[in-house]
């Protein structure tokens, strides 16, 4: 009999449960990572409704950190024991996508017909744990391209304070970085959930001058303040769009960024820009877009679009944690309540309900 371990498997639309699942072999290239402390993400909550298809059966969760467990023999560097994360994003950096510049692309993986109503390719297949491969909401994961995915964990940073580097901060950081945010620039920032809360401390890194967090909870707009935001506007008591041409004077924000995925927060994004201005797009979609006419100028507004999938690499790692350890920015504050593994069915209700002031929640397996 192999050895077993826990894991939280998606079944079926609006049923994920912890199940038994024999722990991985380990490969050449791979590291099993004994999970100390993962987390739910709003993709995860995208999975359990149905609105994002996986395989059924497959272990969700894609924010590991933990320890190396056991290593394969062409992986060196690393020693078992060894406190480390991966990010949410596991290339190999060996494809056309990653040689290419865009490493969050890495390996196309052929689907199977079906899954996502389409054939082909998945675009976004740099994403594997708790999407292509089984996931981090278990008491072990298995790390593909280990080599290229380990990134060890400084001497002095908890669980709690790298919980957000292999997804929400990286990602969070990714829409200030193609925001195209300058020195001086006034940035709009739609929705203070984890990662817009991570895309506000990142424009603040980059040198924006006046950060304006937009969101319908007044204590996620107080903890934006904290992390970096000189304006809050909370959309059910004012106009979001007139308030930012006011504070503008009426030349509109130098960039935008949208950080929950529905069609209002699209559309404000791009009515609150000046001609010329960037509208940065990390939301997770579950329907089609509609480009309003007057928000894009009818084309002719030299407006940029760009969108980010979560970087991923050890390097990219190794810098986030790098603004961790000198100070400059503490995330564990975000990790607002902790469950156990086997309490994971109580711990998606929590945070898909957004219920007592939840941000983020530290899943432990034991």
């Amino acid at each position: 009999m192999p050895a077993m371990m826990k894991a939280a498997a998606y079944l079926e639309p609006n049923r994920i449960e912890i199940v038994a699942k024999p722990i991985p072999d380990v490969g050449p290239t791979d590291a099993l990572m004994r999970i100390t402390t993962t987390t739910i993400c709003g993709t995860d909550v995208h999975i359990l409704s149905g609105e994002y298809p996986v395989a059924r059966g497959l272990t969700v969760g894609h924010e590991p950190v933990g320890t190396i467990e056991k290593l394969g023999n062409a992986v060196s560097g690393y020693h078992e024991g060894q406190r480390v994360i991966a990010g949410a994003i596991c290339p190999n950096f060996n494809t056309y996508p990653a040689m290419d510049g865009v490493p969050s692309q890495d390996g196309t993986y052929l689907i199977a017909s079906g899954l996502c109503g389409c054939h082909g390719y998945k675009a976004t297949a740099g994403w594997r744990f708790g999407n292509m491969i089984d996931g981090t909401q278990a008491e072990y994961v298995l790390v593909p391209d280990a080599q290229a995915n380990l990134a060890p964990i400084p001497d002095g940073l908890t669980d709690e304070q790298v919980l957000m580097c292999p997804d929400i901060m990286s990602t969070g950081f990714a829409g200030a970085e193609n925001a195209n945010i300058r020195i001086g620039d006034f940035v709009v920032i739609f929705a203070q959930g984890p990662i817009g809360l991570c895309a506000t401390a990142g424009a603040r890194l980059k040198g924006a001058s006046t950060i304006v967090a937009v969101d319908g909870n007044d204590e996620r707009l107080a903890v934006a303040q904290d992390l970096g935001a000189d304006v809050t506007l909370n959309f059910r008591t004012c106009d979001v769009v007139d308030e930012v041409m006011r504070l503008t004077g009426g030349r509109g924000a130098d960039s935008a960024i949208e950080a929950l995925g529905t069609q209002l927060t699209f559309e404000q994004g791009l009515r609150v820009l000046k001609p010329g201005g960037t509208l940065s797009s990390l939301g997770v979609y579950s329907s089609d877009l509609i480009i309003p006419l007057g928000a894009f100028a009818a084309g002719l507004g030299d407006h940029k679009i760009n969108t980010a999938l979560c970087p991923g690499g050890k390097e990219r790692m190794r810098r986030l944690m790098s603004v961790l350890a000198s100070g400059r920015l503490d995330l564990a504050r975000l990790v607002t309540h902790e469950r156990t593994l086997d309490d994971i069915v109580a711990a998606y209700e929590l945070f898909a309900g957004q219920q007592d002031g939840v941000l983020k929640i530290a899943i432990k397996p034991s």
